[in-house]
């Protein structure tokens, strides 16, 4: 099968703003190949009108130095230029979004340092709950602690393990490691803001970083990302394939629940042990102002796009920038069909780490679900940079 042919060559750039920040951002050997757009198998056919619809929503925001819900490497000068032309000319055809994206960038592949580009899928939540606990919903979504600081990436305090994405801050002003999942789980002092069947829809909410949620009235409120305690995100799902309980082709969103479930999930059981072996523990926060048709809210602060948005490593890429992925996956339904599709960078997780590594949002509810919890595939990752002021040149 074709993908993407690319000649191995390390890019450096001349008199750019931009290429040198996403070097130095890139982890020793991985490298950037350039392409052509012609080398991107199936890009002539893509939807360039519905990407460009995305990238034109994002671009207001970047324009107007909107923050992030969640901090990722700046836009560069470059492509705010190019936000700033999206914006300024009608594009209203195919044809015209395809000249936009030829025009203003062009698409390097990405390679990492070692293995290959890897996506997996993540979606909205569409559960029940209520904002009082009751016999039915015992399970608390907490808001984010006043004491809980978000640690920036680029500026660690001395003293804290350097693994560390967040602290707590004492009334001395001094920052400690902030508690873990069972800790938290088990004391006292935190708010919640809405309770949910068991633990396990908890986690799961968590996971995803964001869910709607039907109360008993049959109103919906939105859970909204508002920060993490700051330890590593370790993977149950990846730890309960590695130790033969579920096979790699029986794991999903469903098997995982139902493995919890029945070996219990009260302290002491091995399904609460299990979800207190990721220390990592997500607080939210309610959006006032749910609309059904938006999507949720991801880390750049906008709603998300189905089979559009993509979650990145926010250390190394800005938000706002397009990716090709080409690759074969079950996004369709459980047949493997090809994938070939412009996607935006609208969202972050703990857990996508890597410069050709992306989280596919996949919609809202249950079909999405199933669907983004089977995405676990390799795929070809090409970034498509601004053109940039002075040029690029090719480095062997």
């Amino acid at each position: 099968m074709r993908l993407m042919k690319l000649p191995l060559h390390r890019l450096t750039a001349a008199k750019s703003p931009f290429m040198p920040c996403i070097l130095s951002a890139l982890p020793d050997q991985a490298r950037l190949a350039p392409l052509t757009f012609a080398e991107l198998d199936g890009f002539a056919a893509a939807d360039h009108l519905e990407a460009f619809r995305v990238f034109a929503e994002h671009a207001k925001a970047i324009v107007k130095d909107r923050p992030p819900l969640r901090p990722a490497r700046a836009a560069s000068c470059a492509l705010k230029a190019v936000c700033r032309v999206a914006l300024a000319q009608p594009v209203e055809t195919g044809a015209a979004a395809r000249r936009f994206f030829e025009t203003h960038f062009r698409p390097y592949r990405v390679m990492p340092a070692a293995g290959s580009g890897f996506v997996t899928g993540y979606y909205e939540p569409i559960i029940a709950g209520a904002l009082e606990r009751s016999a039915e919903f015992t399970a608390p979504i907490l808001a984010r602690p006043v004491d809980l600081v978000t640690l920036p990436p680029e500026a660690r305090p001395a003293g804290l393990p350097p693994e560390l994405a967040a602290a707590r801050r004492l009334t001395d002003g001094t920052l400690v490691p902030y508690p873990d999942r069972a800790e938290i789980e088990a004391g006292a002092g935190f708010r919640p803001l809405v309770w949910l069947a068991d633990p396990v829809e908890v986690f799961l909410v968590q996971v995803q970083g964001s869910a709607r949620v039907i109360l008993p009235d049959h109103r919906q409120i939105r859970l909204v990302y508002a920060g993490r305690n700051g330890h590593p995100y370790t993977s149950i799902g990846k730890m309960l394939i590695e130790s033969g309980e579920i096979a790699a082709s029986d794991m999903g969103l469903a098997a995982l629940k139902a493995w919890i479930r029945t070996r219990g999930q009260k302290p002491g059981e091995a399904g609460a042990a299990l979800m207190h072996a990721n220390r990592s523990y997500v607080f939210f926060a309610i959006d006032a102002e749910l609309r059904e048709e938006d999507g949720p809210i991801g880390g750049a602060g906008l709603p998300l796009s189905p089979l559009r948005s993509i979650a990145v490593d926010r250390s190394i890429w800005s938000y706002g920038l397009p990716f090709w992925l080409a690759g074969d996956l079950p996004w369709e339904r459980e047949e493997v069909t090809p994938f070939r599709r412009l996607m935006i960078a609208q969202d972050t997780g703990s857990a996508i780490i890597g410069p050709a590594r992306a989280d596919i949002f996949f919609g809202s509810g249950g079909v999405a679900g199933a669907l983004a919890g089977g995405i676990r595939h390799g795929c070809d990752f090409a970034v498509l940079l601004p053109r940039g002021e002075g040029g690029w040149r090719e480095a062997a």
